[in-house]
């Protein structure tokens, strides 16, 4: 009896709990604030940040602090800037086939939506009206550089951002080569060779074991008449 009786005060405790639960509307939370957090704009200044940060809900950068892997790029933002980086800026890496292949892959990955895959600007968001207005790369009137292309990724025009967070420096100098290379197939032109880059490097490292073996040959004979002047005396 007093079985049934402990058994009967179980259920009735399992069904008060379960009568509480509301399908509805949602039910108790606890500690709701992990639920809820509470949603800090970035940079803004709140008091419970004080202790660590001074109030600022992330701490910016040190002033003048460089990336690490990057280096400053000093010309300006401006139509000035653009000027002079389409005249002067020069790409510094190798034009070779491993720079053109990752080039193309990181092309069709940021710039082919929009630019289309041969740069007619015929992308597939352009075909979709989504950004109109996407020049060829051989357009006359923009008449694109190594230099422009960079400095256009590297801060962005119009509609288009700046690729800077997305790409390394290295990476977008490889699609600059690429970028390059459409505008040439554009224009009907034939195909840029690649810099020799690994016949160079072969021949120097040539040259330095020929001028070092030579050295090592002088040694060598200085040795020998050193011996047979000590010989002599």
């Amino acid at each position: 009896m007093k079985n049934i009786f402990k058994i009967a005060i179980v259920l009735i405790a399992i069904v008060s709990l379960g009568s509480c639960k509301e399908d509805k509307k949602p039910n108790y939370q606890y500690m709701p604030n992990m639920y809820e957090s509470v949603g800090y704009e970035t940079y803004g200044d709140y008091e419970i940040f004080d202790p660590v940060t001074g109030g600022s809900e992330a701490m910016k950068p040190a002033k003048g602090s460089i990336s690490r892997g990057w280096m400053p790029y000093e010309i300006d933002n401006t139509t000035e800037g653009k000027e002079f980086a389409k005249t002067n800026l020069k790409n510094p890496l190798p034009y070779t086939e491993e720079t053109e292949a990752k080039g193309q892959a990181l092309y069709d990955i940021y710039c082919g939506i929009c630019h289309g895959k041969k740069g007619d600007g015929q992308g597939p968001l352009f075909k979709r009206d989504k950004i109109l207005g996407i020049p060829a790369y051989n357009d006359e009137g923009r008449a694109i550089t190594e230099g422009s292309v960079y400095h256009v990724m590297y801060y962005g025009i119009n509609t288009m951002g700046s690729y800077a967070s997305q790409m390394t420096e290295e990476e977008m100098w490889m699609v600059d080569h690429y970028v390059m290379s459409l505008k040439d197939k554009l224009d009907g032109k034939e195909a840029r060779a690649y810099d020799v880059v690994e016949a160079v490097l072969e021949i120097e490292g040539m040259h330095e074991e020929e001028s070092h073996s030579g050295e090592e040959h002088g040694t060598e004979e200085d040795h020998v008449i050193e011996e047979n002047h000590g010989t002599e005396h």
